[in-house]
């Protein structure tokens, strides 16, 4: 086969002979396999589409054997996995799309760019699907911000989100920051969209009809983002500076152009098939279309525009440049097509043609540079059964006792180290750089157990949250990934919402260490039995392996991404007391659990031993009856309890509402560890007094555990155990304590 070369790309000969293949990621037994499926050696354009496929970040190569584990199904799952995301019936003709993605690696050496380009891809997604964008949010894990790096990090990180939400005029309005040593070197940086579409609207990413044209949108290719899917299948090494030719950069202006051309071409209803180029770009989007139409394409790559000369085949083919769609139509509709996007000043270009043969053809300069097998490329890459082993650290926790420690005596000076610590902290400083109001359709802001969208034309609402705690699943993966479902279906429920379903983003270190494939197995293992006793099916998601820093690998987070369904707006719910005299309750038990807690890691300086434990039956009768009692109007505020225990929890409710109160808690545990305890499934709910006595025994009838602990009142948070005075702080004390923190942290 011809094939234009440059100097700088060997020939199919030297690919093989020097093992530049392994240079791509490509193993000596994938690349036999390759050689198989084409019946010769690849040449350079081959090897390099078929190392972007075959990657991790395309393939799932290692974890697809746990991702099957999942459920994936339900009643109002509309569409699962295997999109660009996932959809739910929402009711009324409605659906709600939405899905989550890691830019992580790109984030770690070009922290704005890597982010931003990570919020426009993760939209690109949702509109690839027919849906209207109407929110973003994120979740972030970095290093200590004692580090100067962590800092720059954080800082660039949160402009870039900033800077690509508001222009393309999508508000982000909620999410999650962690902090912690393991992080460093390699942050976390998630991106989740959520969108609303009509049933009819809906779009796969399908190249339907042979002979039916293939069309480019978008800005013009250059040399920016190749290898970017590669670039994210391997650990981060002091060489990955080097690298920044694999982190894209963003024009979210462009994206504002393609989105809008986008959603009215598909409502002119003559797509046949739409799928944006992200990882792996060209490659990607074109093999995977013709893939699931069972069809071939062939490409001609000197139509694709471009904005730097003498681009090669494989430049072309595995750049990730931004902003980028890939679409087919009928013939018949070209003219229709070219015309919407000419009315929106954008560049659209016919490239190829769907064929019937099986086979992703190139071409290039009238010659054929490239022919491969679609289903080998999509379908036929090995998957790997890793080997897995229980890592020693965690054999040794188990016979740590977490409270073991000596009693912490000065409760108040606690609560205002917890509250100081950044992961507890206020995120102002993070989400005031965010336009959260863009669009004029949130309720309920960031800050909350959740955020709140309303869905215009309607008295329906859509709640949505991101959540993982990485110490908890280190510490137990399999618990640790429960409590990830459940603290997120915990949130909802808290803002009025039904929980409807998740999206994960699995953060792992390297599968090829048999300690953490083992994380892996155990947390998915958690992870599933949480969504399936909740009813939280998983309909898409993204696997961000090869974590790792100077240290070894970061804790395993698989963050949960979830949205629920407020059925009437009067339902939704905020963690703020609201009025002087409102009856306080806890619901659930507290127990001796400070293993994972932020109580342990701040005030002890460790993290270890075995994290809360979680009985998901317990679990589901608390966000049952709680959720009813909302719906039945009983409830004036909802607040989870979680990171700091029910000193925070009591705290962040008495600060979000600007009002302050007087509880007294009956424990048999000792006050340190009643107040800083993280137990699961407890919530503190508040209510008026004259409801009070119904939400008490609508709770107990729903088999919840329920302790009447106080009521709203005053300026101060005065919390008692046994009737011992154990906090007296002004509330406006421990606002100011937990606002300044990270504020003073980044000056």
């Amino acid at each position: 086969m011809a094939q234009q070369l440059t100097a700088k790309e060997p020939t199919a000969e030297q690919i093989a002979d020097q093992e530049i293949y392994k240079q791509m990621g490509v193993t000596d037994e994938e690349y036999a396999l390759i050689c198989g499926f084409l019946g010769r050696q690849p040449n350079y354009v081959e090897i390099g589409v078929f190392s972007v496929m075959w990657s991790e970040h395309c393939s799932y190569k290692n974890s697809k054997p746990l991702l099957r584990k999942f459920p994936t199904s339900g009643p109002r799952v509309l569409m699962g996995p295997g999109e660009g995301a996932g959809i739910v019936d929402i009711g009324d003709n409605q659906a709600v799309v939405f899905k989550i993605e890691s830019h992580n690696h790109p984030s770690a050496i070009e922290p704005f760019q890597g982010a931003a380009t990570g919020v426009g891809g993760i939209i690109r997604d949702i509109f690839s699907m027919g849906a209207r964008p109407v929110a973003v949010l994120n979740s972030l894990r970095f290093g200590r911000l004692e580090n100067e790096r962590v800092k720059y990090l954080f800082e660039h990180v949160v402009s870039g989100i900033a800077g690509y939400g508001n222009c393309i005029g999508i508000p982000t309005v909620g999410g999650e920051v962690m902090f912690d040593e393991t992080y460093e070197g390699n942050p976390l940086v998630n991106a989740m969209c959520v969108g609303i579409i009509d049933h009819d609207k809906i779009q796969k990413g399908v190249a339907k009809g042979v002979g039916n044209p293939v069309f480019y949108v978008g800005p013009a290719t250059g040399r920016d983002g190749i290898h970017g899917a590669t670039f994210a299948s391997v650990e981060l090494t002091e060489e990955s500076e080097a690298k920044r030719t694999a982190v894209q950069v963003g024009d979210p202006f462009m994206e504002k152009l393609v989105l809008e051309a986008c959603l009215e071409l598909i409502n002119s209803g003559i797509v046949l098939g739409i799928q944006d180029m992200g990882a792996a770009g060209l490659t990607c989007s074109s093999a995977e279309m013709a893939s699931k139409a069972g069809n071939g394409m062939e490409l001609y790559l000197d139509e694709v525009p471009q904005r730097e000369e003498g681009m090669t085949p494989y430049e072309m083919m595995l750049s990730e440049s931004q902003e980028r769609m890939l679409f087919v139509v009928e013939e018949k509709d070209e003219a229709q097509a070219k015309a919407i996007f000419d009315r929106w000043g954008l560049h659209c270009a016919k490239i190829g043609r769907v064929t019937d043969d099986g086979n992703l053809k190139l071409y290039h300069k009238g010659e054929l540079v490239g022919s491969m097998p679609v289903g080998a490329l999509v379908d036929e890459c090995p998957i790997y059964n890793k080997p897995s082993k229980e890592p020693a650290y965690y054999e040794a926790s188990a016979s740590i006792d977490t409270t073991r420690y000596a009693e912490v005596t000065d409760l108040n000076g606690a609560l205002k180290k917890v509250l100081a610590s950044p992961t507890v902290a206020s995120k102002e400083w993070v989400y005031n750089q965010y336009d959260y109001m863009v669009r004029t359709s949130t309720v309920v802001r960031p800050g909350s157990d959740a955020a709140v969208v309303s869905i215009r034309g309607s008295r329906k609402a859509l709640s949505m949250s991101t959540d993982c705690n990485g110490r908890f699943v280190y510490l137990d993966p399999e618990v640790g990934g429960q409590i990830a479902v459940a603290e997120a279906a915990r949130n909802n429920v808290c803002s009025g919402a039904e929980p409807l379903a998740i999206t994960d983003n699995l953060n792992f270190g390297s599968p090829e260490k048999p300690e953490i494939f083992w994380q892996m197995e155990k947390a998915v293992d958690g992870m599933a039995e949480a969504c399936r006793r909740l009813n939280t099916p998983v309909i898409g998601g993204n696997v961000s392996l090869y974590n790792e820093n100077a240290k070894g690998a970061i804790y395993p987070t698989p963050v949960v991404g979830m949205v629920g369904l407020i059925h009437d707006t009067d339902h939704i719910t905020t963690q703020g007391f609201k009025n002087e005299g409102d009856v306080i309750f806890l619901l659930g038990e507290t127990k001796a659990e400070l293993g994972g807690s932020e109580f342990q890691y701040v005030l002890h300086g460790v993290t270890e031993g075995r994290p809360p434990q979680i009985d998901l039956d317990v679990e589901k009768r608390l966000l049952d009856g709680v959720l009813s009692a909302i719906q039945q109007g009983l409830v004036a505020s909802a607040h989870d309890v979680s990171d700091g225990g029910l000193a925070v929890a009591l705290a962040e409710s008495a600060i979000s509402g600007g009002i302050g109160a007087k509880v007294n808690f009956e424990s048999s545990l000792r006050n340190d560890i009643a107040l800083f305890s993280e137990s699961q499934s407890r919530i503190v709910l508040s209510a008026s007094q004259d409801k009070a006595a119904a939400l008490q025994a609508h709770l107990e009838q729903s088999g919840i555990t329920v302790q009447k602990i106080g009521q709203v009142q005053g300026t101060n948070l005065e919390v008692s155990v046994n009737t011992q005075p154990a906090i007296h702080a002004a509330v406006d004390q421990l606002e100011k304590v937990w606002k300044d923190a990270i504020p003073c942290l980044m000056k």
